[in-house]
């Protein structure tokens, strides 16, 4: 705890939603200036008591006991009318889906404006200078224009600094951001990060952080809070949580993270699922998955010890039997990491996907979008190439031209040594069955209407393939870790992870040797997305599976990949293998994008070189090395012509003209 007065406590909160509670028995506090973390799963209650401090619970939910004060006020007991004044003024929110939450039917300075007519009664000329004012403080270029633009022309980047310039307007002393950064590429995230902290430092705010990443927590958290099945598990501060976890559940988070050094081996996993809310609790509520687990975990609710200076855990186990997070020990198993010897399983070479721009009432072709603009890649059987880049550089649009679900403007894929490019509509369908997608949002990709065995069994039928599809759809289910009886089910009975398990063994179903991955872990918790990575890299190993893996997680990448291709605007900038470009980038865009990063170790809010602004347009390129508007190395060289490529080993190349 801090020595100075508290701004936000909660004592014994507890929030009712039927039979569930979702909050139960929360106690904190958060001092001026500070950052409080609450960290955790999803369902874990998170989002749920930051909504409980604004009272924007459901209708059906409420605050069943326990008290919330902000500055000395009781916000549970005041009249509905007041709670509004205080809801921006005194205490603000920043939520996860910006898109979600903007009117896409008001302009930008519209929506600010509201906020500061409602809490600083300004209008007019000077409601418009202020917003213009907030929006130039969160780093929107261009503020005078950007203040007359609807949401959907804002980028994912911006967007987001929209909203913390509408939560900003009211000059609260409170913010609450709910996963502020899940949905943006490092490099965004980066700047997203660096603009609240410096935000918080210039006007003393206090800030409640809401995440699952443990590498958000890291750069901008004072305390932290683990919180599991409504309840606080353990509470430390920053330095002291991420050197040596108390709490076994907390250990199991930092064991389950993608890290280079457990690349040979399997990542820990968290077996089961956080509980249902409305469950009658006996005893520890993370007795049913936790392997320290005792006969009085099941019998009795643990009490809160001591384990550490500023750090308590709610556990049954002695102090003693904390680790510190580097000793936290994973199943390994060796690896063969050496490249294929034979031909590649899949050759592109200078694929370029162009979209027309068309205007006016004959719809002429005034330009062209450059969303891929010449790749080439090569990738062999039993290996994985990661693609890495910010949204917006065409990984995408690049996956789905691999797959011909686009159809490439100009270039050659290769698959087994069959050009794809030219095939018939019959004899591509046929190609594919060896090529196969797992999309980034596994709910938006499974039809809702279909059971499990319906939506596996689709494949197989469109290509007439022989055999029992009862065994074979169970002994697929098996494969990817899911019970056979689950055939009967729809995708809205099962868990984000296990709807991605779905999506994977509907891939599987055709025996591709080729799986393109988009994404597929991005919206996973941590425990999650180490089991779909254990899972992939099991079928790698057990079907010599190539994977095309597309990522802005940089950890995945270090993880999983043998080759990496950085990907901007269209093109590649630079490829090699993952300790090549990972270790020693030679591009600035990639040693950008590695910097960008947020570290476990070190100070809080240490973080590398962000990148200045946002990729320019895939329709109007700059002339040059199209980075150069954006890098710290850029010189006349780099604004007038395109860097060629350099070979700087074997298995390495680069385009700059300073590498």
């Amino acid at each position: 705890m801090t020595a100075q007065s508290p701004l936000l406590t909660l004592d014994n909160l507890t929030v009712s939603l039927g039979n569930a509670r979702p909050v139960a028995g929360i106690s904190f506090s958060v001092a001026a200036g500070e950052t409080f973390a609450l960290l955790g799963e999803s369902g874990c209650g998170k989002s749920m008591t930051a909504l409980s401090i604004l009272r924007l619970l459901p209708d059906v939910a409420s605050i069943e006991s326990g008290r919330v004060s902000l500055a000395g006020q009781e916000l549970q007991t005041l009249p509905e009318a007041e709670m509004r004044r205080q809801r921006g003024r005194e205490v603000a929110m920043i939520f996860q889906e910006p898109g979600a939450c903007l009117n896409p039917v008001l302009t930008i300075g519209q929506q600010i404006g509201e906020s500061l007519a409602l809490h600083r009664k300004l209008k007019g000329a000077v409601a418009k200078a202020a917003a213009v004012e907030l929006l130039q403080a969160v780093g929107i270029p261009d503020p005078e224009r950007r203040w007359s633009d609807y949401p959907f022309q804002l980028s994912g980047g911006m967007k987001q600094r929209a909203m913390i310039a509408m939560a900003l307007a009211g000059e609260p002393k409170l913010l609450i951001a709910d996963e502020p950064t899940t949905a943006l590429d490092v490099t965004i995230q980066a700047q997203v990060l660096d603009l609240l902290a410096r935000l918080q430092r210039e006007r003393g705010m206090a800030m409640v952080l809401i995440s699952h990443d443990l590498g958000v927590v890291a750069r901008m958290a004072d305390r932290v809070g683990v919180m599991y099945a409504g309840q606080l598990v353990e509470v430390a501060s920053r330095d002291r949580f991420f050197d040596a976890p108390a709490h076994p559940y907390a250990q199991m988070l930092f064991a389950a993270l993608p890290e280079a050094q457990r690349r040979v081996g399997r990542l820990a996993t968290i077996p089961g699922r956080v509980p249902p809310l409305d469950a009658l609790f006996v005893g520890c509520r993370f007795a049913d998955r936790c392997p320290k687990v005792m006969d009085v975990c099941r019998r009795q609710a643990p009490p809160w010890k001591t384990a550490g200076e500023g750090q308590q855990m709610r556990c049954h186990l002695d102090t003693p039997a904390q680790l510190h997070r580097t000793e936290i020990i994973v199943e390994t198993a060796q690896e063969d990491a050496s490249p294929a010897a034979h031909l590649p399983l899949l050759q592109v070479t200078d694929l370029q996907v162009h979209f027309p721009i068309r205007r006016g009432l004959l719809q002429r072709t005034l330009g062209h979008v450059k969303a891929v603009d010449g790749v080439s890649l090569s990738l062999a059987p039993g290996r994985t190439l990661a693609v890495v880049g910010e949204s917006g550089c065409g990984k995408t649009t690049t996956a789905k031209a691999l797959l011909h679900l686009i159809k490439p403007s100009a270039g050659q894929v290769q698959f087994r040594g069959t050009e794809l490019t030219g095939l018939s509509a019959k004899a591509l369908r046929q190609a594919r069955a060896g090529m196969q997608m797992v999309f980034q949002d596994p709910y938006a990709s499974l039809n809702p209407r279909m059971r499990v065995k319906d939506i596996i069994a689709e494949g197989m039928d469109a290509l007439k393939l022989p055999g029992d599809r009862i065994r074979q759809i169970g002994e697929l289910l098996q494969q990817v870790g899911l019970a056979p009886d689950m055939t009967e089910r729809y995708p809205h009975e099962f868990s984000g992870g296990q709807r991605q398990r779905i999506a994977i063994a509907r891939a599987l179903a055709v025996s591709p040797q080729l799986l393109v991955c988009d994404e597929p872990t991005s919206a996973l918790d941590v425990s999650v997305q180490a089991q779909i990575l254990n899972l992939l890299k099991d079928l790698q190993a057990q079907r010599r599976l190539a994977y095309l893996f597309i990522t802005h997680n940089i950890a995945v990448v270090d993880y999983l990949a043998h080759e990496v291709a950085v990907m901007y605007l269209g093109r590649i900038v630079e490829q090699g293998t993952a300790d090549e470009i990972l270790r020693d980038p030679r591009h600035p865009y990639t040693a950008a994008l590695i910097a960008a990063v947020p570290s476990l170790v070190g100070e809080k809010s240490a973080g590398g070189a962000v990148i200045a602004g946002d990729m320019p347009s895939p329709a109007n390129p700059p002339q040059g090395c199209h980075f150069h508007p954006r890098c710290p190395k850029a010189d006349d060289t780099c604004r007038r012509r395109y860097p060629e490529a350099k070979s700087l080993s074997e298995t390495r190349v680069v385009h700059c003209h300073w590498a």
